[in-house]
């Protein structure tokens, strides 16, 4: 197992960009220009002369200037006037990124204080394990952080926070917000057609699926609802057939997969339900998938994994063919890595981030299929670990969404 070490002068917390919105009691937008960072036309032409980079084409010194990591931008911007309106405005520089078709993942943390109960949300950049803050989120102070549920887009660099609910009358919210890491700013969205909290959520098809969850009665809902992220618009999918809040919830082979969560032992067992846009029709999960969904899931190569709250945390599979999970190779989650956990996938990683943001980085390999069993492919496990600063130290994570930029 490797382990990763950072202390907190080595991994100070960054803030990713200048603010766009703060909190107020009206939740007015605050917005800090200055020439440099957002520069006029006439600014602009007559800085043109004087190189990025001397000796090298504009083209060849930008593309080199665009992977510099966040954390430097601060120091960097003081070489020169160019530098500065570049690296001085992370609209400017994200959207330059873009446009060069450079994108390397950030794990946006939502996590709240053990203590006061304030949720805020931490960046971790997976490329140069540094951390970093964005905007609070424009809400109410008083909210119960596992009442949320927390979707992202990563191609397109935005997240979207939905639902929750006010700790202090357990009263659901209908609030809808977007966060965009090209502007580094939050916007409120239409709300949502029921307020609702502990609730299921996925992203189909560029579409973002809401199902069950608590009403303002505390009773469990059966009504699910869909958003275009395009047009902000929501509209009504087919009920769920029964009232259920969501445990845990994921997208498989282009279906919405909910589940209510187990009790140990079983007292009773665990419902399921699965959703197909295609024919906006709910069905019954199958036993065993319900029965073995004992953790937080996440899908890579196209197969449903969990990490397993029983079982000594070790990391299973889903085999569709058998209805049934099976553990894969290799350790189990590294006892670093304490509950609660908030789980999300890249590619072929897990991101698994423990009490004090402490985060497992499980390395997934797909092995060449047994000889027995030609289509059948099994998998195996490699983790690391990477300790947080002590500046998050007294934060426990609700939710974790990867983003590229």
């Amino acid at each position: 197992m490797q382990r990763v070490r950072f202390s907190s002068q080595q991994a100070p917390v960054h803030k990713l960009g200048d603010p766009q919105m703060t909190l107020s009691p009206k939740f007015r937008l605050a917005v800090i220009q200055s020439s440099l960072a957002n520069p006029s036309p006439e600014l602009e032409l007559s800085l043109r002369e004087e190189p990025l980079i001397p000796g090298l084409p504009d083209d060849v010194a930008l593309n080199c200037l665009l992977r510099l990591p966040v954390q430097s931008h601060s120091s960097c911007r003081a070489v020169c006037k160019r530098w500065h309106m570049l690296l001085g405005n992370k609209e400017r520089f994200f959207t330059n990124r873009k446009q060069f078709g450079l994108k390397d993942p950030w794990l946006f943390v939502f996590a709240y204080h053990k203590c006061t109960g304030k949720i805020k949300w931490q960046v971790l950049d997976l490329t140069h394990f540094s951390w970093h803050t964005i905007p609070a989120m424009p809400c109410k102070d008083k909210v119960c952080p596992h009442g949320f549920r927390c979707v992202s887009i990563p191609c397109d660099g935005t997240l979207f926070v939905c639902g929750g609910m006010v700790s202090d009358v357990d009263c659901p919210l209908d609030l809808v917000l977007k966060y965009e890491m090209q502007k580094n700013r939050w916007t409120v969205m239409n709300r949502m057609i029921t307020a609702r909290s502990f609730f299921a959520s996925g992203v189909i098809d560029g579409m973002i699926y809401v199902a069950g969850g608590n009403s303002t009665d505390l009773y469990e809902l059966d009504s699910a609802e869909v958003l275009d992220p395009l047009n902000g618009s929501w509209r009504p999918i087919a009920n769920m057939g029964t009232n259920m809040a969501s445990y845990d919830a994921a997208v498989l082979n282009g279906k919405l997969l909910v589940t209510e969560g187990w009790l140990w032992p079983f007292y009773v067992s665990p419902r399921g339900q699965v959703y197909d846009p295609r024919t906006n029709n709910w069905e019954n999960m199958a036993v065993g998938l319900r029965e073995g969904w004992t953790g937080s899931s996440v899908v890579v190569y196209g197969h449903l994994f969990v990490v397993s709250e029983l079982e000594r945390m070790k990391l299973k599979v889903y085999d569709p063919e058998t209805d049934s999970w099976e553990a894969i190779e290799g350790l189990p989650l590294p006892e670093q890595i304490r509950k609660p956990f908030a789980v999300n996938a890249c590619d072929c990683h897990i991101y698994v981030v423990g009490q004090n943001l402490v985060v497992g980085v499980g390395h997934i390999t797909r092995l060449n299929p047994k000889e027995s069993c030609k289509e059948k492919w099994n998998f195996s496990v490699r983790w690391h670990v990477i300790d947080a600063p002590e500046s998050v130290s007294d934060l426990t994570p609700s939710s974790s969404q990867v983003l590229f930029a």
